[in-house]
C-alpha cells in the first residue's frame, strides 16, 4: 500500500538513503527539508515533486526559490523552516536531521504524522521523556532508524518484554579503534572521518571515532525501550554484521544480522510490520569467514564512560553533554581544537555548567542554549596556537 512521506534532512546521508528507498517503495513523499544544500534539494525536488520544501539557511532558501521559479514546489525558509515542514500531515515523518536542531520538528511531527521514523538520536538523548509523553498522548509510533536501535528493536518482537535482562549495542570502535591515547595525539579530521565500515556524516562519524556516538545511543535505547540504562551494554564488533542483541532472563541472545547499509533499516521503519526486498546486497556468512567481539576501551575513549555517568544522574545531563559535545565537535570540525579536546572541552564545561531541575520541554531548550554557549567559552582555552 502506497503511504504519504516526509522527509526531514533529506539532503545526509541518512536523508540521501531514504530518499533511495521511498523511490523503490513507490511512496509518495509530501515534504522535504534541508539545511543549505540546496543542489540536492534540486534534485530531489524534480525526482519526488514534493509539495513543500524547507530549508534552514535563509540565504540558501532565497536562492533556491529564485532558481525554482514556477516550479510545483512550495518553498519556505529559515530557523524554523523544518518544523513548519513537520507540521505538514504524512503516514511517516522520517527524522534525519542533524544534532538537537531536530529536537523541535521531532515535536511537531508526532502531533502530525502517523508515524516517526527517527534517525536524530539527539532528540531522545535531550528530551527522551517528554518525547515519549507526547507520542503517547498523540497515538504516534515511533519506530527506530538506527542499524542499532532497528536491531533491538526487531530482538524484542514476539518476546516478553519483562524477560529482558540487557540490551547489547555493538560497536565498529570508529577510525581509531585499537589505538593509544598518545597516538590520538596528531590525528587529523581525515583520519577521523575514515570509519571503518559505514558512510555517514562528519558529526556522526567523529563521534564514532571518540565513542561519544555509541554514548548517545545508549541513552537513546534507555528512552525508546524503556530499560534502564545499567542493563545497556556494549561491545565492539568490527565487522558491523551484528547490529545489536537482546539477553534474556534465560541467558539466551537474540541478534540481529545484516549488511552494513543503512538502507535496511530505515526501509523497515517505513515498512513495519511488513518486509519487502530491498535494494540491499544479502550477506554471504561463509565468506565472512568470522565475527569477533571485545570490550571498548573507555580509558582511552572516556566519552563512552561519560554518557553512561550522565544518563545515571538523569534530567536535563544528558542534554547538557550533548550540547557540550555538539560544539566541540563543530570546533574540531573547524580546526580549532585537537581531537583529544573533543573531551576535554565536552567534560570541563559539564564541570562549570549549571544543571537546574528539568520541569518541561522548555528547561530542555534553555539548557542547551545555555550550555552552547558555555561550551563555546570553554573552548577557546583550547584553541590551537
Amino acid at each position: 500500500m502506497s503511504k504519504t512521506v516526509n522527509i526531514l534532512g533529506s539532503s545526509g546521508s541518512v536523508g540521501v538513503q531514504t530518499v533511495d528507498v521511498v523511490k523503490k517503495l513507490g511512496y509518495r513523499v509530501r515534504a522535504i527539508s534541508v539545511g543549505k544544500n540546496i543542489d540536492t534539494a534540486m534534485r530531489q525536488i524534480e525526482e519526488l515533486k514534493p509539495e513543500l520544501c524547507a530549508v534552514t539557511d535563509d540565504n540558501a532558501g532565497r536562492d533556491l526559490s529564485r532558481r525554482l521559479q514556477g516550479v510545483g514546489t512550495k518553498i519556505i525558509y529559515g530557523e524554523d523552516a523544518a518544523e513548519k515542514c513537520a507540521t505538514l500531515g504524512a503516514d511517516i515523518c522520517v527524522n534525519a536531521i542533524s544534532g538537537f536542531a531536530g529536537l523541535r520538528p521531532t515535536m511537531a511531527a508526532l502531533e502530525h504524522c502517523g508515524r516517526l521514523a527517527i534517525a536524530n538520536k539527539e532528540t531522545l538523548v535531550a528530551a527522551g521523556k517528554f518525547v515519549k509523553e507526547k507520542a503517547a498522548d498523540m497515538g504516534c509510533e515511533i519506530l527506530p532508524v538506527d542499524s542499532e536501535h532497528s536491531a533491538v528493536f526487531q530482538c524484542l518482537a514476539g518476546n516478553n518484554k519483562k524477560s529482558v535482562k540487557r540490551l547489547i549495542l555493538t560497536c565498529s570502535g570508529g577510525a581509531f579503534y585499537g589505538k593509544s591515547e598518545q597516538e590520538l595525539n596528531d590525528v587529523t579530521l581525515s583520519d577521523a572521518l575514515a570509519h571503518p565500515t559505514w558512510n555517514m556524516g562528519g558529526k556522526i562519524t567523529v563521534d564514532c571515532a571518540t565513542l561519544m556516538n555509541k554514548g548517545l545511543e545508549v541513552i537513546e535505547a534507555m528512552h525508546l525501550f524503556d530499560v534502564p540504562v545499567d542493563n545497556i551494554s556494549v561491545v565492539i564488533h568490527r565487522e558491523s554484521i551484528i547490529h545489536s542483541m537482546v539477553e534474556y532472563d534465560d541467558n539466551t541472545i537474540i541478534a540481529q544480522l545484516g549488511p552494513h547499509d543503512m538502507r535496511l533499516p530505515i526501509q523497515y521503519a517505513l515498512t513495519y510490520p511488513d518486509r519487502c526486498e530491498c535494494p540491499c546486497d544479502a550477506l554471504d556468512l561463509a565468506s565472512i569467514g568470522k565475527l569477533s567481539f571485545s570490550e571498548p576501551d573507555t580509558k582511552t575513549f572516556p566519552s563512552l564512560s561519560l554518557a553512561y555517568e550522565m544518563a545515571r544522574r538523569g534530567g536535563l545531563y544528558p542534554c547538557a553533554m550533548n550540547a557540550a559535545n555538539e560544539v566541540a565537535v563543530d570546533c574540531f570540525i573547524k580546526g580549532k581544537i585537537s581531537f583529544s579536546d573533543i573531551y576535554n572541552v565536552t567534560a570541563q564545561t559539564l564541570k562549570a555548567a549549571q544543571i537546574d531541575e528539568m520541569c518541561d520541554i522548555y528547561d530542555v531548550y534553555r539548557c542547551h542554549k545555555d550550555v552552547t554557549d558555555l561550551a563555546r567559552e570553554t573552548a577557546k582555552s583550547f584553541y590551537i596556537k
